[in-house]
């Protein structure tokens, strides 16, 4: 099973009798990039907040790599590979895109608040930070303020210092939400590319990107997995386009 790099065991998360996540089986495989999917309120970023643990688990395992988690703080678990981009840009806007890649690399090198380190000790930095917005396709943004950067380039920037931190397991918050086709296209285009070598957990709505992008896929429903397989065999689970109500089956059929 060592193909298996997360795996959790009936993890559940209850809020004052209320249960958002219940009794979730995940198994994500190594090299995989892996979609959660589900209606409005069925708990995927719930389930996210309980693998980087920002949410404490009710009940129920996290293994990383057969490693069992399920206690450690969120940079413990960071440090141990998982890495989280956040629904909501999360950059620094006032700074170049140069300067926010070379923050997550700092970061990995335990140096992230010297923010008076001197010049000189920063540059040595910039030829990996290069290479990591040239992997994301913003070499030609690199001294641009980043607030200055159209939307669908601060999410590649983000990804770029998502990348900093070395990832074995990147979690990915809904990237394309908000987005226009061309957009959305060039960061579904972006995270297959950077999936190479990696493994990426996915919370996302746009049934294409999943559609095109997804080795395997999870269907939650009231917090509970409702069926998991790959987009076919997803997108004919007769429970599935029940829960979607035809409403994204739709969506789920003109997507092939």
């Amino acid at each position: 099973m060592n193909d298996i790099i997360l795996e959790t065991r009936n993890l559940t998360k209850q809020f004052k009798g209320f249960t958002a996540v219940s009794a979730v089986d995940l198994h994500i495989r190594r090299g995989h990039i892996h979609a959660l999917i589900g209606p409005n309120g069925a708990g995927k970023t719930t389930c996210f907040n309980l693998l980087t643990k920002f949410l404490v688990p009710t009940s129920g395992q996290i293994l990383f790599n057969g490693r069992d988690i399920t206690a450690d703080a969120p940079a413990q678990i960071a440090r141990q590979g998982i890495i989280r981009s956040f629904q909501i840009s999360a950059v620094f806007p006032h700074m170049s895109v140069l300067e926010n890649v070379r923050i997550g690399l700092q970061r990995k090198l335990g140096t992230s608040f010297q923010f008076w380190k001197n010049g000189a000790s920063l540059r040595q930095l910039d030829a990996r930070a290069m290479a990591l917005l040239d992997e994301v396709d913003l070499t030609g943004f690199a001294h641009v303020t980043t607030v200055d950067l159209p939307y669908g380039r601060k999410r590649a920037l983000e990804i770029a210092t998502t990348l900093a931190m070395d990832p074995e397991l990147m979690l990915l918050d809904e990237p394309t939400q908000g987005m226009g086709h061309e957009d959305v296209d060039r960061v579904t285009a972006l995270i297959k590319k950077v999936s190479t070598g990696r493994t990426i957990l996915m919370v996302e709505h746009n049934m294409s990107v999943i559609a095109g992008i997804c080795d395997r896929i999870s269907v939650l429903q009231r917090g509970a997995v409702l069926a998991e397989g790959n987009y076919a065999e997803v997108s004919r689970d007769p429970q599935v386009m029940q829960a979607y109500m035809g409403t994204v089956n739709t969506e789920l059929e003109g997507a092939h």
